[in-house]
């Protein structure tokens, strides 16, 4: 495991954040982080392959809750 001291030197570098919003940082193996504001909530790291099937995930889950599949013939439906 890394130590808190280096986590916090790549979370500060500017060259881990690309467009300054996306965290991209190889060396770092975690997947969520927290935002360069730390008020603003929660990132992923996109170096990270996992973060795109999580985003994928997420994309499908509101697209399906989106279009329900199942029509009901309720009166107040």
């Amino acid at each position: 495991m890394y130590s808190q001291e280096l986590k916090n030197k790549w979370h500060d570098d500017p060259k881990n954040w690309k467009l300054g919003i996306f965290y991209f940082n190889k060396e770092d193996k975690r997947i969520v982080i927290s935002k360069r504001l730390k008020l603003f909530g929660w990132t992923l790291n996109f170096a990270n392959p996992l973060s795109y099937i999580i985003m994928l995930a997420l994309v499908l889950v509101i697209l399906f809750l989106k279009h329900p599949h199942i029509k009901t013939n309720y009166p107040f439906g």
